[in-house]
Formats: structure tokens, sequence, C-alpha cells
């Protein structure tokens, strides 16, 4: 009997690195092609050099400074997810945590942040965590950063206009993820199956018209859907 073929290994996570410091990019670079599921595919500069190394090469992921020169990582990352069919995930890097430059690059359509003095392992993880899109990247911050940056003027109709948009298990599902539940706490919790939240998860990003998880607790917040505490 002849031996069964091997499984085939999963491509690694195609990586860009876009800092205008090239100590950092030399560090981030050494830190990630350390480990065998993730590769450096380029270096940016600027957020200029970005943006067409990005449409050129196109990374799962891009790990995006906020403050560059010429273009910032918030225009950048606007520019990168308007233009490209199937952009990738981008994970702001920057120096302050309630920085709002950071929730700007949020709402800008960036999955998540991470903070320049994390270590080697938060970074793979990060973006590990990032490229799976089944839980928030650092859940807590996210969730602060959402709620300081909440319009306390919202009316009550925004957020029952949401809840009209949405059954009442998407609902829940929805508050769940905004506590920073993964899919597979949500699953748990709810007493269901991964794949059946999974398709929850899809259905409220559909409706609320968001590509993933992170905008759509930034939506359920500023719309009050979700309220602070």
């Amino acid at each position: 009997m002849s031996a069964p073929a091997p499984v085939p290994a999963s491509p690694p996570l195609r990586v860009v690195i876009a800092d205008d410091e090239r100590m950092v990019r030399t560090a981030l670079r050494a830190i990630l092609t350390a480990e065998p599921d993730l590769e450096v595919v380029g270096e940016a500069g600027t957020g200029a050099e970005a943006v067409p190394l990005v449409r050129e090469l196109r990374p799962d992921i891009v790990l995006m400074d906020v403050r560059m020169p010429e273009i910032d990582g918030i225009r950048a990352t606007e520019q990168i997810l308007a233009t490209l069919p199937q952009p990738p995930c981008v994970i702001v890097v920057t120096t302050f945590e309630n920085d709002s430059h950071v929730y700007d690059a949020l709402r800008a359509g960036a999955s998540g942040f991470l903070l320049k003095r994390a270590g080697a392992d938060e970074l793979v993880q990060a973006v590990r965590l990032v490229a799976r899109s089944d839980s928030l990247l650092f859940p807590a911050a996210v969730r602060a950063l959402a709620a300081a940056h909440a319009d306390g003027r919202r009316q009550a109709a925004s957020a029952r206009a949401l809840r009209g948009r949405l059954s009442e298990r998407e609902a829940e599902v929805l508050r769940l993820m905004a506590a920073g539940l993964s899919n597979a706490e949500i699953a748990g919790r709810l007493t269901v199956g991964a794949a059946t939240v999974k398709t929850h998860v899809a259905a409220v990003l559909a409706k609320l018209g968001v590509r993933d998880r992170t905008q759509a607790v930034i939506a359920a917040y500023e719309c009050g859907f979700v309220t602070p505490g």
C-alpha cells in the first residue's frame, strides 16, 4: 500500500512593512521572518511609497506606521482599502494607544493597532490574529477608543434603526463582538457551533456595510447600539 500523500502546508502570510524609520523596519522584518508562516515581501518608508507597493505585491497584511511623511498612515490606509478589490488587513503601528490618529486609522478601515513597544511575541500573534479575522486585536483598547470617540449627542433613533436591520440573534452576536469575544467564545456563550457564529458575523458585517469586526464594533458604538460600560 502506498503512503498517503502529504498534506500541503499553507502558504506563509505575506507582509508589507511601512515605517519611515529604517531601524524599525529592520527590527520588524527580523522578528517576522524568523517565523516559518510569515514572509516580509516589501518595505516602504512613506505612505506615498506604501500605496503603490501594496497594489503591486498584494500582501495579506500591512504593518502601517501612523505618522509618516508625504502621506500619513491614515490616508495611505484609506487609499489602499479603496482601490483594491481584495485589500489586505492593515495593522496600525503606533506609539500611543489613545492617540486620536489611531482611532482615525481604525475608522479609515484598519483592522487593529499595535504599540511600538510591543514584544516580538505580541507582534507575531497580532499578525496571525488579524489574518484569521475571528476576534478583535487588543479588544479592551479598541473598545476604549470607540467609547471615547463616540458622539454623546447621537440619537436613540440610530440605535433603533440598527436593531431593525439585525435579527435578534445577529444583534446578540454584535453585542458579544463589541465585548471582545472571539468566534469560539461567542459559540460557547450561545451554545451553537462555530460555523453558525461565522455565518451570523458575516451577516452582521454585510448589514452594517463594514469589512471586519473592528469596523462593526466602531459602528455599534458610534450609533449608540452599544454604550460604554
